[in-house]
């Protein structure tokens, strides 16, 4: 396994980071550009504020936890100084798309622009320990806590009182988020939150009768026999396991790695689509039509989450199913995901793994999953023991 460590992490810094230092950078107005076709062009100058975040969290995390490059410090830092003075409203909310100048297009109905925020902001602090930084990280995340019982508030479509439903997007996300903020909170509210988010999602939202993940359940967490209340999404179960698998070893907490590993492993059988390989984006838990005309897709995000979990799991246990499965979406993911021709990973496959759409970053495509990925993936398989290196 450790013969992929290399791979990774050149695959990182040689053609994925400097995609994105290369043609991301908005030099006029500041901020970021994410929608960028094959070769980096842009294609539309639209700001989506959770990409803004995530992108400052990725050049201040390497800048962390790789080497502190300049040219790393001075892209966080511009995304930084772009997003402070225009991706909040009045109230510290953040809003989810704003024009290339920064003037707001869409409100602040998406909590997923705070959270990333907050993420970026406090890694930012890492590498430039200014307190503002600290603060827009903190506020954030308290804003973040007061909102999550209703996430969307004002701008909800629901109707209220027929069919409350709670997704698991938030609490799964929380896992990661509480880690990410650690060096700034008192430990009181990360052990606090830690403990909820774990109940939430291993307790909650994981049907032990099935061994999957649902993506909604009843405000009391019953099971709604309904489009919602039946959707699974194999990649975002994945991607908890692997922060629940974090968060384990926050605790040196064998009982729950085991736990995360085996529902991962379920859910990646479960996902896998037997015909033509890679993981479904969506699926009924019951075996009716999803909704999502999508759902037959193979995404990005999907595979690459799926590939830190298993390597996690197999650095952490050891368990040979883990290794296999790494090797088996590993190859597939490779195969049809990366751009043999050019810098940076396609996003969106058909079911056959053709792609279906050539650019390298859009609205929901940005520099975050690729290059996370990549250095998580370099990262854990660096460190498995000696025992498994030969494995």
């Amino acid at each position: 396994m450790k013969d992929y460590t290399e791979l990774y992490k050149q695959e990182l810094l040689q053609h994925v980071v400097p995609f994105w230092l290369k043609h991301s950078k908005d030099e006029s107005c500041g901020g970021y550009f994410t929608c960028l076709d094959r070769w980096g062009n842009v294609f539309d100058t639209d700001k989506f504020v959770w990409l803004q975040g995530r992108e400052l969290w990725l050049f201040s995390m390497l800048c962390d936890k790789v080497e502190r490059r300049q040219e790393w410090l001075q892209m966080a830092g511009h995304g930084a100084k772009f997003l402070k003075k225009w991706g909040r409203d009045e109230q510290g909310n953040w809003y989810f798309s704003l024009t290339r100048s920064g003037k707001p297009l869409l409100q602040p109905y998406n909590i997923f622009s705070d959270c990333f925020a907050a993420m970026g902001f406090g890694t930012y602090y890492k590498v430039n320990p200014q307190e503002e930084w600290a603060q827009i990280a903190r506020d954030t995340f308290s804003n973040i806590l007061m909102r999550r019982q209703n996430p969307k508030g004002s701008y909800s479509k629901l109707y209220p009182g027929t069919r409350d439903l709670k997704n698991f997007s938030l609490p799964m996300i929380l896992c990661n988020l509480s880690l990410e903020l650690e060096h700034l909170l008192d430990k009181e509210t990360i052990d606090s939150l830690v403990e909820e988010v774990i109940h939430e999602v291993m307790e909650v939202f994981y049907q032990p009768e099935t061994g999957l993940i649902l993506e909604n359940v009843y405000s009391d967490g019953s099971f709604s026999d309904s489009f919602e209340g039946r959707l699974i999404n194999p990649g975002h179960g994945l991607e908890a396991m692997w922060f629940i698998m974090d968060l384990g070893v926050r605790r040196n907490d064998a009982a729950l790695i085991s736990k995360a590993v085996h529902i991962a492993l379920r859910i990646v059988e479960w996902g896998w689509d037997t015909e033509f390989g890679g993981l479904f984006y969506f699926r009924d838990i019951k075996g009716h039509p999803p909704q999502q005309l999508e759902w037959d897709q193979k995404l990005w995000w999907v595979h690459l989450e799926t590939l830190v979990c298993l390597a996690k799991a197999y650095e952490l246990t050891g368990n040979e199913n883990a290794q296999m499965w790494f090797r088996k979406v590993h190859d597939w993911s490779w195969n049809h995901f990366r751009d043999s021709q050019y810098d940076e990973w396609f996003g969106y496959l058909n079911r056959r793994g053709e792609v279906l759409l050539p650019l390298k970053g859009g609205k929901w495509k940005g520099c975050f999953h690729v290059p996370r990925a990549m250095f998580q993936v370099w990262k854990t398989l660096e460190k498995l023991p000696q025992a498994l290196e030969t494995k």
